[in-house]
């Protein structure tokens, strides 16, 4: 099956100041960085803050323009931001934010605003509009008194399903989800995850989601891709990374995961904090704190290379080991 979005070498570089007489320095949020998502696929993308997974979302919609490397969806390059045509390409991605109280507008009833990507792009008219919205509200578990009610008045769930209805409104083929479910309880993230899954699976949705929660990524994603100090160090099937992790970035995070009735007595603890950005390490970024980590990695940034089927990962040490095997 041929990609929905492809990116391929996205690279993104801001500049940082420590003072306003001081010289800027160049931190690279995403880093070389290509990956890939079907139609029907979600795409878990995990990592610690500051990785870069945000940013790496952002681009991926064209919100945050790509420095280097390019975005191809459908197979056709990503219009430039703003222009006519990238305006009328965001009908087919739309963004779930992780604030749902910061992402709408506390002036605006709730039906407005789920409908407000119909009136912006011009979709059927007054009636279709209204009817589209009592529809959207249905699918996503709100009920039609809450149409009139403003953010407010909605608890954290509640709020986080009207952005969800909100981005559903023109019917995307393709939703990044931004920590969707970090701000909700967890009786209610498991909601929003369930609701997400049914309506992908009704709707044939690509999905994109972005979390530093490895539970709720395990039971929502495909394939998942791990990032570090942005880039992607590991990827592969979702099965494959929690049941089998081969980094030893992706390790010490599936370690951390807690298991009902299990000691965490086998859990990896990382050495140091993550690097500045701005002042990356040689070769590998992970080697200081990766108890692996030899020579080559100090003075050689490993590829991220195909190391077993379905699965890439970038360390020189998985990369020997699969060499050893084969």
């Amino acid at each position: 099956m041929k990609p929905l979005i492809e990116a391929r070498n996205l690279v993104r570089i801001y500049e940082m100041r420590k003072g306003p007489f001081s010289r800027p320095q160049p931190v690279r949020a995403v880093d070389d960085i290509s990956l890939s998502v079907v139609p029907g696929e979600t795409l878990g993308i995990v990592g610690e803050s500051g990785s870069g997974k945000s940013t790496l979302g952002r681009m991926l919609l064209g919100i945050d323009a790509a420095q280097g490397g390019e975005i191809l969806f459908e197979g056709r390059r990503m219009p430039p931001l703003r222009s006519p045509e990238w305006r009328a390409l965001r009908a087919r991605m739309q963004l779930v934010y992780q604030d749902p109280l910061a992402a709408l507008d506390r002036r605006l009833t709730i039906a407005a605003q789920i409908g407000e990507p119909l009136d912006i792009h011009q979709i059927g008219s007054t009636e279709e509009r209204t009817a589209r919205i009592r529809e959207l509200m249905d699918a996503v578990g709100l009920r039609p008194d809450q149409a009139g009610r403003y953010p407010h008045e909605l608890s954290g769930g509640q709020r986080q399903r009207a952005v969800i209805a909100r981005a559903l409104a023109t019917q995307p083929s393709l939703l990044v989800c931004d920590e969707p479910v970090s701000a909700l309880d967890v009786s209610i993230q498991a909601q929003v995850v369930n609701m997400l899954r049914d309506l992908q699976e009704q709707n044939g949705i690509a999905m994109v989601f972005i979390s530093h929660d490895l539970k709720v990524v395990r039971n929502i994603a495909d394939r998942v891709a791990v990032m570090y100090l942005g880039k992607i160090v590991e990827e592969g099937s979702s099965d494959t990374i929690f049941h089998s992790p081969r980094h030893p970035y992706t390790q010490a995070l599936v370690s951390s995961m807690p298991v009902p009735g299990k000691r965490l007595e086998s859990r990896v603890i990382l050495q140091g904090e993550p690097p500045n950005p701005a002042a990356r390490p040689s070769g590998c970024a992970f080697h200081p704190r990766c108890p692996l980590a030899t020579d080559l990695c100090r003075s050689k940034t490993p590829p991220l290379q195909q190391i077993d089927a379905g699965r890439t990962a970038a360390c020189h040490a998985v990369a020997s080991h699969a060499a050893l095997a084969a």
